[in-house]
C-alpha cells in the first residue's frame, strides 16, 4: 500500500522514475479525461518498445504507436472516434510503419475482465462472451475449458497488469485521492491493476475539501504513487465540468495523419518541438482555451458547493 505523503512530481519526473523501456502500459479516460500531456511527455523522452493494455483507445494509442513507441497491443482496437480512423496503427501493423507492432486482440468486455482479475490479484477470469467468435482461434492466450461445475464452454483470459497507467482527473489531493465527475470508464478498476498509477489531474485540493463529496474519490490515494497537477491536460479531449473537446483540432490532425510523413509534421510542430505542456497551452492559445472553457460550462457544469474559503465554484 502507498503512503499518504505528499506525492506531488512533474510529469518528466514520473515518465521517467516509472517508465522505463519495455514497459507494459495503460491510459485511463476514453473520448473524456485523456492523459494528453502524458502522451507528449513519454513520447518526448523517446520511450519505446512498449505494450499497450487497453480495452478500447482512441487519439492517444494512435499517436503513441506513431510515434513508434509501442512494439505490441493487447486490447480490442485502436481508432480515432467522431473524425476518422485509427491510421497510425493500421500502418503499424500491415507495414511495419514506423514500427512493426504485434497484435494480442480481445473483445472490450474481455479485455476489462483482464484488468478486472488483476484488481483482485487473482490469475485469470471466466467468460462465455468469447464462446463462438473466432477471437480464440486467433489468439492463443485465451484458453477454452469446460466449466466444472455446469460442463459447459467457458473462455479464460489471463489477468492484465501493467506496469504503469497514467490518468487523469478533475480534482486530487497531494496524497493521490483522484475524484472524477462524469464517466468513469475502466478508471477506478486499472487503478487496482496497475503496478505504478500516476495521477494527472486539472487541480490540486486539500483533503479536506476531498472528503466532502467522499462518493466522488474514485482512485483512492493508496493506489497511487505520483500526482501531478496539469490544467488542461486532455485536450483536445473533454473533461467535465472544465473544457469542451477541441473537434477542429483534431480534424486537423486527420488530414496530416493521412500518412506517415504528414503524421510526422503534425508531431514535430506540436510535440517534439514544443518544451513543454505550458508552451504547448501557450501555443493554442488563452482565447481558444477560453472558448473550450466557455463551451463546457455552457453544457455542463460541477455543481457547486462551498469551499473551505466559503467561496462558490
Amino acid at each position: 500500500m502507498r503512503s499518504r505523503k505528499d506525492k506531488q512530481t512533474s510529469l518528466r519526473e514520473a515518465v521517467k522514475t516509472y517508465l522505463p523501456n519495455g514497459s507494459s502500459i495503460s491510459f485511463g479516460g476514453l473520448g473524456a479525461r485523456d492523459p494528453f500531456a502524458a502522451l507528449y511527455e513519454i513520447i518526448k523522452q523517446g520511450v519505446k518498445d512498449l505494450t499497450l493494455m487497453t480495452t478500447s483507445i482512441m487519439d492517444i494509442g494512435n499517436i503513441l504507436i506513431g510515434a513508434g513507441c509501442v512494439s505490441k497491443v493487447e486490447g480490442a482496437y485502436v481508432w480515432i472516434g467522431s473524425v476518422g480512423s485509427g491510421l497510425n496503427y493500421r500502418r503499424a501493423v500491415e507495414q511495419g510503419v514506423p514500427v512493426k507492432v504485434e497484435t494480442e486482440e480481445y473483445s472490450n468486455y474481455s479485455a476489462s475482465l483482464r484488468f478486472l482479475a488483476a484488481s483482485m490479484n487473482i490469475p485469470f477470469m471466466a467468460t462465455k462472451s468469447l464462446i463462438g467468435s473466432d477471437i480464440p482461434k486467433y489468439n492463443d492466450k485465451i484458453k477454452l475449458v469446460n466449466d466444472p461445475f455446469t460442463n459447459e464452454p467457458v473462455a479464460l483470459v489471463s489477468a492484465a497488469s501493467p506496469d504503469v497507467v497514467f490518468i487523469h482527473v478533475q480534482k486530487a489531493d497531494t496524497a493521490g485521492n483522484g475524484q472524477i465527475w462524469g464517466i468513469l470508464m475502466n478508471d477506478p478498476t486499472l487503478a487496482r491493476a496497475a503496478k505504478k498509477v500516476v495521477l494527472t489531474c486539472e487541480e490540486i485540493v486539500s483533503t479536506r475539501e476531498i472528503r466532502k463529496l467522499p462518493n466522488l474519490t474514485a482512485i483512492p490515494s493508496y493506489c497511487v504513487d505520483a500526482v501531478v497537477k496539469v490544467p488542461f491536460c486532455s485536450h483536445p479531449m473533454w473533461t467535465a465540468g472544465y473544457y469542451w473537446c477541441d473537434l477542429p483540432f483534431r480534424r486537423n490532425f486527420m488530414l496530416y495523419n493521412k500518412t506517415q510523413e504528414g503524421f510526422e509534421k503534425w508531431l514535430k510542430e506540436w510535440v517534439m518541438d514544443v518544451k513543454d505542456w505550458d508552451t504547448f497551452l501557450a501555443k493554442l492559445g488563452k482565447d481558444r482555451l477560453e472558448k473550450l472553457v466557455q463551451m463546457e460550462r455552457d453544457n455542463y457544469n460541477i455543481p457547486a458547493f462551498v469551499y473551505e474559503g466559503g467561496a462558490k465554484r
